[in-house]
């Protein structure tokens, strides 16, 4: 008679918190983009979607939605920034192709282009880049209505002479059926920290958990090869 002997081993339980560190890792890593974002004028909130069975599939069950809901507005001052009171974005146009932010601070150049703040053209309604003929002396005599609509004095006439319509767009690309813009205002991001922080505490828990009954099965799992080592 034969006796056989041997570890059966089941990783099921070792694969499984390594994929939930690894879901939780991406997780707080989306949260602290949030919070870095929380300054940023017209920074959007990434919100974490996990879809069922997330056990199984690890960091693939989890995916991210924007959170297009409008940011705090506030008052600067300065005639060349924009805010949208209401969901859409602005266009403006890089070497990679056009590209839609709610980052409402212009600017104007010398040549009197519209720029962004990181000096891309921004782009009107009929896709073109805005540009002013003639450069106003003073940036008071640029005057933009709520939709979009934007005029300029002109000192010899007397009346204001209409430059172009802000290409505002959904997030698909379409032209927005209805505008809101605040001339002299900036949206701040839509991250509430104090949200962010109590998303964190649940995650960080979660990793926590996930990475001591890693340890707890590894270390188990240990004991037990060199247990049967010992008596072999």
């Amino acid at each position: 008679m034969k006796l056989y002997g041997g570890i059966y081993f089941d990783e099921r339980g070792l694969s499984t918190s390594i994929r939930g560190m690894h879901m939780q890792t991406s997780q707080i890593n989306n949260i602290a983009q949030n919070i870095a974002g929380f300054d940023k004028p017209g920074y959007q909130r990434i919100e974490n979607v996990v879809s069922s069975f997330s056990e199984y599939v690890g960091v693939h069950g989890l995916s991210t939605v924007v959170d297009d809901k409008v940011g705090r507005i506030y008052a600067t001052g300065h005639d060349l920034d924009l805010a949208l009171a209401k969901k859409g974005y602005f266009q403006y146009v890089t070497p990679n192709g056009v590209k839609l932010t709610r980052d409402g601070r212009f600017k104007m150049d010398k040549n009197g282009y519209l720029l962004t703040n990181e000096n891309y053209n921004v782009l009107g309604k009929d896709g073109m880049p805005i540009r002013f003929v003639n450069v106003p002396d003073d940036l008071k005599h640029v005057k933009i209505s709520t939709s979009g609509d934007i005029e300029v004095y002109n000192k010899l006439n007397g009346e204001m002479e209409y430059i172009a319509s802000l290409g505002i767009v959904d997030k698909t690309g379409s032209l927005a059926d209805e505008a809101d813009v605040r001339q002299g205002y900036i949206e701040s991001s839509n991250v509430r920290s104090e949200t962010e922080i109590m998303d964190l505490v649940p995650m960080q828990r979660n990793f926590q958990a996930n990475r001591q009954m890693f340890i707890t099965q590894n270390n188990m799992l240990n004991k037990t090869i060199q247990s049967l080592s010992q008596n072999s």
